[in-house]
């Protein structure tokens, strides 16, 4: 038996509408996978910002680095880690040898004394016949502290601010303001890095002819 003309219409038609609810399904299904991608690559970035933000975190924690408050208007000044995990230990605190000669060590007390460089600090200004009398000393510290229950060391070179006020009969008073970071994980003698960073900053007087 033949199809007539309004059968043979019909069928073609129920064929469009099949052709049309696939083609939707496809197109849900791609929606689907898309937005199922898009999901995993955004949390996949979440994740690696995450990993990423620990791993600066855990770099910035191992980093030792201090603060210098001045104490008793500039008598000395009270070293601190930036870090409060970080307990410091000793020190073995360096000048350069027109200043100081010798290193000073201490345990368990971390600061700089005005007193122990006041004479040599007042000596190099006559010298240079400096009229400022406020400037910058350079000096090594080697650090011993605890973090995380272990036993770790610091070498950096500082630059420690001052300003000093002459006094009858006696070395000027020297009054400290402050600590800033030169460089770290000095290798070497520290003193011999503050020495040169000293002479570049204070070149010595020429020779009297």
């Amino acid at each position: 038996m033949s199809e007539t003309p309004s059968e043979r219409k019909r069928r073609l038609r129920f064929l469009t509408v099949a052709e049309l609810v696939g083609i939707a399904a496809l197109a849900i299904a791609a929606l689907g996978y898309w937005d199922s991608h898009r999901e995993r690559t955004l949390t996949e970035r979440e994740r690696t910002a995450e990993e990423r933000a620990q791993a600066r975190a855990g770099a910035l924690k191992q980093i030792f680095l201090m603060t210098g408050a001045p104490q008793s208007g500039g008598d000395s000044l009270r070293l601190a880690s930036v870090h409060p995990e970080q307990v410091i230990q000793t020190q073995a605190v360096s000048f350069p040898h027109e200043i100081r000669g010798d290193t000073v060590q201490t345990t368990g007390n971390p600061r700089i004394e005005a007193g122990w460089i006041e004479g040599g600090l007042t000596k190099a200004e006559h010298v240079r016949d400096d009229k400022r009398h406020h400037g910058r000393v350079p000096v090594g510290i080697a650090t011993t502290f605890i973090e995380d229950g272990q036993t770790r060391t610091d070498s950096a070179l500082y630059q420690l601010g001052y300003s000093s006020h002459p006094r009858m009969l006696r070395s000027d008073k020297v009054e400290l303001e402050g600590l800033s970071l030169v460089r770290r994980g000095v290798t070497g003698d520290l003193q011999a890095a503050a020495d040169a960073l000293w002479t570049r900053q204070n070149p010595p007087p020429p020779a009297k002819p």
